[in-house]
């Protein structure tokens, strides 16, 4: 393969990615959310909160944010299917679907991607637990959020969010979700000098 063969792979991942920006979280739309978040919105917050997550539990920062942009990807291709939908469906491993999308990339592109996709399904090392953390917590402070937009039938997220959490820090941090109020940092900041 040649440079600007594998280069040409790359770009079309990176191009597959962007449909992310314009892919709804569809799950939201039982709740009553119109215009719920996109993916690739979950996806930044998510790597966020992972990175604060791998801080405060001593993992690798880089590496959980790595699993966090990357733990959706797989959705340009098979959707993201609602919690019930799972029910009726089997899809393919996500790490298959990750295989496919990056088998064009330059190969140490596409092992970085892998490896990291295989690391966040398997659940065996601190970062993996770390970065299911990030996502089900994201998922709690965007229901939390949606509730304070009014929108009152989020409680199942939260509770399977809340429930679904490994780490005391990511606990720790859905009772500051819980507790608190998310325009608040608008009032809290000092005034500039």
């Amino acid at each position: 393969m040649s440079d600007h063969d594998d280069a040409t792979g790359a770009m079309n991942f990176i191009f597959e990615a962007g449909v992310l920006k314009r892919a709804a979280r569809t799950g939201w739309w039982f709740a009553g959310v119109k215009h719920p978040e996109s993916i690739a919105e979950h996806s930044f917050r998510t790597a966020l909160i992972g990175m604060m997550l791998a801080a405060m539990e001593g993992a690798d920062p880089g590496r959980v944010s790595m699993m966090c942009v990357l733990h959706d990807t797989q959705e340009t291709r098979i959707t993201d299917i609602p919690h019930i939908a799972k029910r009726y469906l089997s899809a393919v491993p996500n790490a298959a679907v990750t295989a496919d999308q990056v088998a064009a990339c330059p190969p140490a592109v596409a092992d970085a991607i892998t490896a990291a996709v295989t690391e966040y399904e398997a659940q065996e090392t601190l970062e993996a637990i770390v970065a299911r953390d990030a996502d089900k917590l994201e998922c709690l402070v965007q229901a939390v959020e949606y509730r304070h937009q009014g929108i009152d039938n989020v409680q199942r997220w939260i509770d399977s969010s809340r429930a679904a959490l490994k780490t005391s820090s990511a606990h720790r941090l859905a009772d500051a979700a819980l507790a608190g109020q998310p325009l608040a940092w608008l009032t809290s900041s000092p005034p500039p000098a």
